[in-house]
């Protein structure tokens, strides 16, 4: 296709008319910010950061049954300089959270991160002292995928979802969307309301203060009535 053809009217060239025939435009108009957009989400490449049973998930969700390829996600990247998407699969112990925030200081920007499953989200059934609570003390979470594990349905709607988010984007507020603050690292992203409506009395957290009876309980409780 020639320059003449991009011409009003077709030029003089063979192939006369239009993108979507004679009489149509021979252009489109639109925004930076679409195009860019448009661009980011049907490209993304994951980084796997899979610890546990959450990973198998995650694994499936690529193969034939459920092909993660139809949105441009199969190429899995194991390289964090290489990937823009990590996906955080299962249970992070303290001593595996400088790991995971080094892979993630590593990604290129723009980046994003989906927690997934209740172990990644919220240290899951694993409430002891070894487990992060939640990455979300570690690195900004984009999306949350609840289950123990999640199936591979919910992988592919979190990452629908990141795709959504990039499309609201704009160009305008790059650095607002890309910012962030050194003040705010390794520290809850919640709110302190969010904080306790996550954490207690009955959710997964140390700060359980009720048994299961209902009893509220201190820290300077006998253990007889913890056993009530």
């Amino acid at each position: 296709m020639g320059l003449t053809d991009k011409l009003p009217g077709g030029g003089s060239a063979k192939t006369t008319g239009g993108m979507f025939g004679p009489g149509s435009p021979t252009f489109l108009t639109s925004k930076v910010d679409a195009l860019i957009n448009w661009g980011r989400l049907n490209s993304l490449w994951p980084m796997p950061f899979g610890t546990a049973c959450c990973a198998i998930e995650m694994m499936a969700s690529a193969a034939s049954n459920y092909d993660l390829a139809r949105f441009g996600m199969e190429r899995m990247s194991f390289s964090p300089r290489q990937a823009d998407v990590l996906i955080c699969a299962g249970r992070v112990p303290y001593k595996l959270a400088p790991v995971l925030r080094r892979i993630w200081d590593q990604m290129p920007q723009p980046k994003w991160a989906i927690s997934m499953g209740a172990c990644a989200s919220s240290g899951g059934v694993f409430d002891v002292y070894s487990m992060v609570q939640g990455i979300d003390t570690i690195i900004p979470v984009d999306v949350y995928i609840p289950g123990c594990p999640p199936r591979p349905e919910g992988l592919i709607y979190g990452l629908m979802m990141i795709q959504e988010k990039i499309r609201q984007e704009s160009l305008t507020k790059h650095f607002e969307h890309r910012a962030e603050d050194p003040a705010l690292v390794a520290r809850p992203r919640a709110s302190e309301i969010e904080v306790v409506g996550l954490t207690g009395p009955f959710g997964n957290s140390t700060q359980q203060d009720k048994l299961s009876t209902g009893v509220v309980v201190t820290p300077d409780a006998p253990a007889d009535d913890l056993l009530s």
